[in-house]
């Protein structure tokens, strides 16, 4: 018994070890990145790029705010990731219910189409998309980058709802359509309530996804005042290549509402992934 015990003791050991070096392994990069954006970039490149700062300078911050005009492109991201997290959540939901429970001899192939979404890679339709949003005169506007964003993000979307949602029996959309309920009134009072889980995942994934997407919003916009923030930052990378301190200070600020995110809703986020994974 108590080699039992002496074993069990030294594998939980052996996996706070394992569990300890990989948070060290995850964090210390974000402790890194925020610690040399208080240096300046003359010793950033003088001194070690391990060392805390000798001097904390803090005008990296208002200058690479200001300069970049940050300020404006967060709120275009924030705008941009609420509209389209709603839109593929609600979107997606709705279509996987339909796919899912509403019979339909064209149901197999409209699913298929969906899913092949899938397997496309942005690359692969920029040049038709800036075609196509240039040809109906939506270049260069916010419709013009929520409209590709909600449709990119709804073939993942109908996937995990339409998995999830075929667990659900279907004696209670049968019910509901006996009493004289609509597929609608079904879908909002029934369905949905039930795969806040998936909705959950979906939410997480479309988040991540608009908050850093960088290449399509840059070919699809011209003007600053409706690019997002990583078009900001990437300023950072031109003209500024060798102003480190302010290419830290401006990853800082990018890095930040993801962070602020995870830690607000990191119980809805293991829990929705969790249930997400298990039902899909």
């Amino acid at each position: 018994m108590a080699d039992i015990r002496k074993g069990a003791l030294g594998a939980k050991i052996v996996i706070y070890i394992v569990m300890g070096v990989f948070a060290v392994m995850a964090i210390y990069p974000i402790f890194w990145l925020i610690i040399q954006s208080f240096k300046t970039t003359q010793e950033y490149i003088t001194n070690s790029k391990l060392a805390m700062p000798k001097l904390w300078f803090f005008g990296n911050y208002p200058y690479a705010w200001t300069m970049a005009k940050l300020g404006t492109m967060m709120l275009n991201s924030i705008f941009y990731t609420v509209i389209t997290v709603l839109g593929v959540i609600i979107l997606g939901s709705m279509a996987g219910f339909a796919f899912a429970k509403i019979p339909s001899k064209a149901t197999p192939v409209l699913h298929g189409m969906f899913i092949i979404g899938i397997l496309l890679t942005l690359q692969s339709i920029m040049v038709p998309l800036f075609l196509m949003m240039n040809a109906v005169g939506l270049y260069d506007t916010r419709l013009g980058v929520l409209i590709p964003y909600i449709g990119l993000g709804l073939p993942m979307a109908i996937y995990l709802a339409t998995d999830f949602i075929k667990s659900i029996p279907l004696a209670l959309v049968e019910s509901a359509r006996i009493d004289g309920a609509k597929y609608l009134q079904i879908f909002a009072r029934i369905i949905f309530p039930m795969i806040l889980p998936v909705a959950m995942t979906i939410g997480i994934l479309t988040f991540s996804g608009t908050w850093n997407e960088f290449m399509m919003i840059n070919v699809l916009t011209s003007n600053d005042a409706i690019k997002s923030l990583p078009v900001g930052i990437n300023k950072f990378a031109g003209q500024l290549a060798t102003d480190y301190g302010k290419q830290f200070s401006a990853l800082v600020i990018g890095m930040l509402p993801m962070v602020i995110f995870y830690m607000v809703f990191r119980k809805q986020i293991t829990k929705g992934v969790a249930a997400g994974a298990v039902k899909g």
